[in-house]
């Protein structure tokens, strides 16, 4: 790792409180025309949340700023680069859908059809039936299937930071517990549908999942800073600031996680973006040039989606309401380390937002997963 910091989550709490009030870098230096309130927003996100760093790309009418409040790492003040590089975590999940929709634009996928005719003998446990688990439900979360990264010990990160992950090891983990409703009859995410359609992907290609998402959708959407790490990279590649996580439940150290094995993420959460590629891949997928218009709006019909308030979820696309009217399509992203917002507006507007740890790790997480929404909806209203 590039740095060894590990620190008690109280004492981190006043260091990085203490490091803001003369914070390095603050989002006024780059503020754009009017964006005064963002501004105050970011800083707020370091000052009041406890985020180490927070990072935003906003374009309205043409116009694209970015900005950046904090510091890129709490034991020292570093300068946080502008639209640095961050991992995006279930954002990766719209990248998979694509392809999938891609595929069944292609007429080698059924959305409909069960798991068991691309998958043939692969998922079986308690209550889980593939036949009657469809690609729609994988991609929709209402498969019912137990969700993989709940069984294998997130909790206690530094155990498995440094782990690589085969595919198998992580279906497994989910198929060794029972089912958690029957197909289509509620709505709770899971991971697990994402791997399974990452493994529909390469059954159906022939090709890795990673080559898939690349060629089809990162260079298609013209993505110059998101990509796929390759197996056993545990960096992150561009500038970028640190990320930092609860090592621990049971000691509740914060530690640096910015180097990990991301293996355990795979296709629900393996990519690295920048905020400004995440809001233009949101603007590329609505304007229709990823998928043809028969799927693109299978991907836009949604359920609801108990996340924040007014959530719902479509195929691998979330639709979250606005203060000032509307909704803004996108996804989102937690992942140890980072968390990332944003998406697009049916009239053009983008937003890219991350911060350097989850809610929870150094202030309260319920509010701080609250102020994070707040300052993506001030982004795009004010």
């Amino acid at each position: 790792m590039t740095s060894t910091t590990t620190v008690r989550k109280g004492v981190v709490v006043l260091t990085v409180a203490g490091l803001m009030g003369t914070a390095w870098t603050t989002a006024a230096e780059a503020a754009p025309p009017g964006g005064q309130e963002l501004r105050k927003s970011l800083d707020s996100l370091v000052s009041q949340e406890k985020f180490p760093a927070a990072l935003a790309s906003v374009t309205n009418r043409g116009r694209t700023a970015s900005l950046v409040a904090g510091s890129s790492r709490i034991d020292r003040r570093v300068p946080v680069p502008r639209d640095g590089s961050v991992r995006a975590g279930s954002n990766t999940k719209t990248f998979t859908a694509i392809v999938v929709l891609q595929l069944v634009a292609e007429g080698k996928v059924e959305l409909d059809a069960p798991i068991e005719k691309y998958l043939p003998g692969l998922v079986r446990g308690e209550g889980i039936d593939a036949t009657k688990i469809t690609i729609r439900q994988l991609l929709q979360h209402t498969s019912g299937l137990p969700n993989y990264t709940e069984h294998i010990g997130v909790g206690e990160f530094e155990r498995i930071q440094h782990r690589f992950f085969h595919p198998h090891d992580l279906l497994a983990a989910a198929l060794a517990h029972p089912a958690k409703f029957a197909p289509g009859t509620k709505w709770e995410y899971s991971n697990t549908g994402y791997l399974l359609a990452g493994m529909v992907i390469e059954k159906v290609t022939g090709r890795p999942v990673q080559e898939q998402i690349t060629e089809r959708v990162i260079r298609k959407a013209g993505l110059r800073h998101t990509y796929w790490p390759q197996p056993g990279d545990q960096t992150i590649q561009g500038p970028h600031p640190h990320g930092y996580a609860i090592g621990s439940a049971t000691s509740g150290e914060v530690i640096d996680v910015t180097e990990l094995d991301p293996s355990w993420g795979g296709a629900a959460g393996q990519l690295i973006s920048t905020p400004s590629d995440l809001a233009k891949f949101f603007r590329v997928l609505l304007d229709g040039a990823l998928l043809p218009r028969e799927q693109l709006a299978e991907m836009r019909k949604t359920v609801d989606a108990p996340l924040f308030p007014g959530t719902r979820y479509g195929l691998g696309l979330m639709s979250n309401p606005l203060s000032c009217g509307g909704v803004y399509w996108g996804h989102g992203g937690d992942i140890h380390g980072f968390e990332t917002r944003g998406g697009t507006t049916e009239d053009g507007r983008t937003v890219g937002l991350a911060v350097t740890a989850m809610p929870g790790t150094f202030g309260d997480g319920e509010r701080g997963s609250a102020a994070v929404m707040a300052t993506v909806d001030t982004a795009f209203c004010k």
